[in-house]
C-alpha cells in the first residue's frame, strides 16, 4: 500500500500497486491541461480514503461522467473517476507519498480533448 495525501494533509489515501507504479499519463483535455497532473489508473478496488473523506469535493463538467475529488481546505486534485471507465480510479501521482512526478519516464500523453464519447454520429 502506497500513501496518497492532499497539500494540507487533511485527505489521506491508500492506494495499491501492486505491479508499482505503470503506465503514468498526462491529458490535454479542458480540464486536465489547466491541473497539469500525472495521473495512474488503478482499480476500483485499489484506492480507499482513510482520512478526510468530508473534506473531498466532487466536480464535474461537460457530460458529468467522470467524477474528479479535491481537498476542500487546499485544493489539491487527488483522484477522479475516469469517464471511459467510470469503475477505475486515476489518482495524482504528484499525491504519493516519496515519489517526485518530475522524475518519471515515459509519460503517456492521452488525447482527452478528442475523446471518443465526445464525437457525433
Amino acid at each position: 500500500m502506497k500513501k496518497l495525501t492532499c497539500h494540507c494533509g487533511g485527505v489521506e489515501i491508500e492506494v495499491s500497486l501492486p505491479n508499482g507504479l505503470k503506465n503514468p499519463i498526462r491529458c490535454n483535455c479542458s480540464f486536465c491541461k489547466r491541473h497539469s497532473s500525472v495521473m495512474a489508473i488503478i482499480g476500483s478496488d485499489d484506492l480507499k480514503v482513510v482520512k478526510g473523506k468530508e473534506l473531498l469535493k466532487l466536480y464535474q463538467f461537460h457530460t458529468k461522467t467522470a467524477k474528479h475529488y479535491f481537498c476542500s481546505v487546499c485544493g489539491i486534485y487527488t483522484y477522479h473517476k475516469p469517464r471511459t471507465n467510470p469503475n477505475m480510479h486515476a489518482i495524482n501521482v504528484a499525491c504519493l507519498e516519496n515519489v517526485n512526478p518530475f522524475n518519471l519516464k515515459d509519460i503517456l500523453d492521452k488525447d482527452g480533448a478528442n475523446h471518443p464519447l465526445d464525437k457525433k454520429k
